[in-house]
């Protein structure tokens, strides 16, 4: 189940992509079967095993162009252990909602990406998760958990305020958002028939792609999106002759002022 749309984070083959939080690695499966270098990122010393055993499955099965590699490492995301300036795309998938210096994290992001290189950033939606934290505090309130809701513009200031410039959102996983919503008014911990039905339900979907589920979807993500995701640039470094251009720019604009 992928949250971020690869053809609008435009990652193509030979690239090194880093997928940060990589969970147990869906997205930097994604990217590596489209030919990327790809290293995936995470606390959580299982997490990290269990996405290098299927990057491992993946490239034993054949499904991983020639040329494309990938990792995955243990790390701390608030100081990657990457060169500045040494990454062409960074995902960050629901994880800055775990980590309470997030700004921290943004500004490594800014600070591997290459001039020109692209971000996509996804954190759950703010009206869903208003309605699961106030449903349940065991969905949130745990080691590890959710310590924060982000409002779109929120988000969208954080990345600007580390040099990013954002260039569009969009949200996705409409149809889990109730799901959520039902676990939390019955509780974490347990399964009702209802819940185990509309896993199924989830499973079948993400198994079999059916158009009506798809369609259904689309039309929804807009309203309930559980997700919200934001894409990113890191503006490309100016030349010398660009630079010197504006100084110009900037001199005669003061002597006109003055």
């Amino acid at each position: 189940m992928l949250t971020v749309d690869y053809d609008l984070l435009d990652v193509r083959p030979g690239m090194t992509v880093l997928d940060l939080g990589c969970g147990e690695g869906r997205h930097a499966f994604e990217a590596y079967r489209r030919g990327a270098t790809v290293l995936a990122v995470d606390w959580g010393t299982q997490e990290v095993a269990t996405t290098r055993e299927w990057l491992g499955a993946i490239a034993a099965a054949g499904e991983a162009p020639a040329g494309a590699a990938a990792g995955a490492a243990r790390a701390d995301l608030r100081a990657l252990p990457v060169p500045d300036g040494s990454v062409d795309r960074v995902i960050a998938s629901e994880v800055l909602e775990h980590i309470p210096d997030d700004r921290s994290a943004l500004a490594e992001i800014a600070r591997v990406l290459k001039p020109g290189g692209r971000v996509a950033v996804t954190v759950p939606r703010y009206g869903p998760e208003r309605v699961c934290w106030a449903l349940s505090d065991a969905y949130h309130a745990n080691e590890g958990g959710h310590i924060r809701i982000y409002r779109g513009d929120q988000l969208w200031e954080r990345l600007a305020g580390v040099g990013l410039q954002p260039t569009g959102t969009h949200h996705a996983h409409a149809l889990h958002a109730p799901y959520w919503w039902l676990k939390c008014a019955v509780g974490m911990d347990r399964e009702t028939r209802l819940t185990r039905a509309y896993h199924r339900l989830l499973v079948w979907d993400l198994t079999h792609r059916p158009w009506l589920t798809r369609t259904a979807e689309r039309v929804l993500d807009p309203v309930l999106g559980k997700s919200l995701v934001i894409y990113a640039t890191k503006p490309a470094a100016r030349t010398g002759l660009a630079a010197g251009a504006d100084r110009v720019a900037d001199g005669a604009t003061g002597l006109a002022c003055a």
